[in-house]
């Protein structure tokens, strides 16, 4: 289980750089009232973050109601890629709220119509429907029917057999949970579908063999018929490490898909909209999927996802078939509008491609300095990633990455706690708009961290 923040505070030494603003006690006694009235209402499971109150957020940075101001590191879980609290962003929620058109259901609506067809403009070639929905976890699940329901169409019903990794996160929901990679994940589900089944991810550091046999070798371990799949879906980057597949094996598992007549489905919630340094994380493997979800980045701030695909995939379900309640609120359109217009005008594609590079080369730098407890620091763009392990093993030590992540918040740098499964990660994803300055002090920030932490314990 993930650990609780304690609301212990704690004196801490005074900071002020450009990006960092802390002093006195974090968090202080007014934090530790409102966020104790939160806890006696709300439930247990919502602990495990950061004791801070967020009073407002700007671009990289993140401030509570008493001057301290943190440099954000985490992106709110990776939605804010075109900064926090971006002005265009704003301002288009305020105007369409004004107008006032605040819902309309399935009925259209003018950013609905506008965003659907700039989506579709920026998909590769032949994916050109989309469908909108509400979070990361519905688009997964959206996949889910629509690979099952095309297997079963072409293929009859014995086509079903969905295929998904090792350690992978798809969302929360049932379905979302049954095609992640987690056992500690689904443990709560009785019934799991046999025809939900996991391989081996291939990310070069816990699993070594990262050629496309172990692919076929474990469906056929799992006496799994390949002309039984109806579809295979991976996360771009697994969100454990981040870690990704070879740009072979990607390239492989396209053409084995087209071969037994399978659909590919990329999960790009957290890899869309610039994460990667290229507009969609999966253009990485120069291979296209027949149908990708997308959410978090997609607005950088309102709750708004969404699935792309090939027609005969997306238009299989007819009318009123396949619909969502909040699918294409005006609001959350118009959000995403602005966001993807502030995206492509200030290069942020490009500049998570600058600042990416020299992240991971300072983060090459503090792994060659902690060999013994960080396994890998894998990263692409502005989303990055050290793998904490136990001494001389390649366990993960959620004990100390849990550690280095509240240490560094008593500095002022903001990331997301770990759970209590995966990977055992101090996971780096900035806004896009971060500085190359900015992301190197917070590198900074982790190393003294790591540095402490292992002179306190010799």
């Amino acid at each position: 289980m993930a650990k609780e923040f304690p609301l212990t505070p704690v004196e801490v030494s005074t900071i002020e750089t450009k990006y960092r603003k802390i002093s006195g006690k974090i968090p202080n006694e007014q934090t530790i009232a409102q966020i104790e009235k939160l806890r006696r209402v709300e439930a247990r499971s919502m602990r495990g973050q950061p004791p801070i109150i967020w009073d407002r957020a700007q671009d990289c940075n993140v401030y509570d109601a008493f001057g301290n101001k943190w440099l954000d590191f985490s992106s709110g879980v990776l939605i804010t890629n075109a900064g926090h609290g971006r002005k265009e962003i704003v301002e288009a929620i305020i105007q369409q709220s004004q107008k006032p058109l605040l819902t309309t259901y399935c009925f259209p609506n003018e950013p609905r119509i506008k965003l659907t067809q700039k989506l579709v403009s920026l998909a590769p070639a032949g994916l050109d429907k989309v469908f909108l929905l509400s979070t990361g976890a519905e688009g997964t699940e959206c996949a889910i029917k629509l690979m099952r329901t095309c297997g079963r169409k072409t293929g009859g019903d014995n086509k079903s057999v969905i295929v998904s990794f090792t350690n992978a996160f798809h969302g929360r929901t049932m379905g979302a949970q049954q095609i992640g990679g987690m056992p500690a994940g689904k443990s709560w589900i009785k019934n799991l579908d046999p025809e939900m089944i996991q391989v081996p991810f291939p990310d070069g550091f816990r699993v070594e063999d990262t050629s496309f046999e172990l692919f076929t070798k474990s469906l056929a371990e799992q006496a799994v018929n390949p002309n039984n799949v109806a579809g295979v879906i991976t996360e771009t980057y697994q969100g454990v490490g981040p870690d990704f597949m070879p740009v072979e094996y990607a390239r492989q598992l396209r053409r084995w898909c087209d071969e037994h007549k399978a659909l590919l489905c990329f999960d790009e919630v957290q890899s869309g909209f610039g994460r990667c340094g290229t507009f969609w994380g999966f253009q990485l493997y120069g291979v296209t999927p027949d149908l990708f979800c997308m959410g978090k980045g997609l607005s950088s701030s309102l709750p708004i996802s969404g699935v792309i695909g090939r027609a005969e995939v997306l238009d299989i379900y007819g009318p009123n078939e396949m619909t969502s309640t909040h699918s294409g609120n005006p609001i959350c359109c118009a959000a995403a509008l602005a966001n993807i217009e502030v995206i492509e005008r200030d290069n942020l594609v490009e500049n998570a491609v600058k600042v990416g590079t020299a992240l991971q080369k300072r983060l090459n730098e503090i792994k060659e300095q902690f060999p013994d407890i960080i396994g890998a620091a894998h990263s692409k763009g502005l989303v990055a990633g050290l793998q904490m392990v136990k001494k001389g093993t390649k366990d993960p030590d959620y004990e100390l990455a849990w550690e280095v992540i509240h240490k560094c918040f008593l500095k002022g740098l903001l990331m997301f706690a770990p759970v209590g499964f995966g990977g055992g990660t101090v996971k780096i994803s900035p806004p896009l708009c971060i500085t190359e300055d900015a992301a190197l002090e917070g590198c900074e920030v982790i190393r003294e961290v790591l540095e402490a932490l292992i002179t306190s314990a010799s």
